[in-house]
């Protein structure tokens, strides 16, 4: 077996580069054979006949795919290669609109929430009518997420219909979705790392200055010791979204129980692991090696 590992071409910043050392110790500590790549060097070909993927020849050899370059994903699955994690998963993750739809009606505790009309890049949101029924259904103040972001730098926090309205006419076209606030999770989280059927680690955050508990907006950190029915929702929206590992973030309901915050198919590990002393990328590639075997 080889282990082909993509990454982006133009995420080389030092968050990054911490990951990428991190895999690269994990597939050493196992003694397989692996390659890291970027989507810049499997660039997609196609053809009436075929479709190839660059420098990964078609082929049944798994892939670390650590991108959201979800074409070339889809392309590699379709030349025959095992993704982990699967593009449709990835794609999913990746857009909090269609994480939203796809979780509702599951009996999975998600806040209330409502996605605005999609618009296009011209036009932008030129009539603003369904911000009433936002406001009148969630309330003030609000949480506004734009669909694509990490890190928590695109959410935020309106008070009244007067920011709710300029924080929409400034967003463009950009898809948004319209959340009710969690109270009780106010600047604390907990984020589990969950590997196949287990969570390996969980870390509490919490902010005494800001909403968001986000360790890149100034957050602290500390280990957390989940319950098992923690772990089970957690690893349930795991499995819910087709993907074999992940970083779940939970908020506190009013009654401490777990209400889903969001899902990061690529969450970056470094934190949990210094927080928690876990091994994430060997956890992952032990995973995989063992996965593989019966795929």
């Amino acid at each position: 077996m080889k282990l082909w590992v993509v990454v982006n071409e133009f995420l080389r910043t030092p968050k990054f580069s911490e990951l990428e050392i991190s895999i690269r110790k994990a597939c050493s500590c196992f003694g397989i054979d692996y390659q890291i790549v970027t989507n810049a060097d499997c660039l997609i070909e196609c053809e009436s006949n075929r479709i190839s993927t660059g420098i990964i020849p078609n082929g049944d050899d798994p892939v670390l795919f650590w991108d959201k370059d979800i074409k070339l994903g889809m392309a590699l699955e379709k030349s025959g290669h095992r993704l982990y994690n699967p593009s449709e998963a990835i794609a999913i993750c990746d857009d909090k609109t269609l994480m939203a739809v796809k979780l509702a009606g599951l009996n999975i505790h998600i806040p209330k929430t409502i996605i605005a009309p999609m618009t296009y890049s011209n036009i932008g949101y030129a009539n603003t009518r369904f911000l009433k029924y936002a406001a009148d259904t969630l309330g003030f103040p609000m949480i506004v997420k734009e669909a694509f972001g990490s890190f928590g730098a695109q959410v935020y926090m309106c008070k009244d219909y007067t920011e709710l309205e300029e924080l929409v006419g400034k967003a463009g076209s950009i898809p948004l979705l319209f959340q009710e606030y969690i109270y009780t999770s106010r600047g604390h989280d907990v984020r589990f790392q969950v590997v196949g059927d287990k969570v390996t680690a969980a870390m509490y955050r919490y902010s005494e200055s800001d909403f968001r508990a986000n360790i890149t907006n100034g957050g602290k950190m500390k280990p957390y010791e989940a319950g098992e029915y923690e772990k089970e929702f957690a690893v349930s929206i795991s499995k819910q979204l087709g993907l074999d590992f992940c970083g779940v973030d939970m908020l506190f309901g009013n009654n401490k129980e777990p209400v889903l915050c969001e899902v990061n198919s690529n969450a970056h590990f470094i934190n949990i692991d210094n927080c928690t002393g876990s091994d994430t990328a060997r956890d992952i590639i032990s995973y995989i090696i063992s996965n593989h075997a019966e795929w």
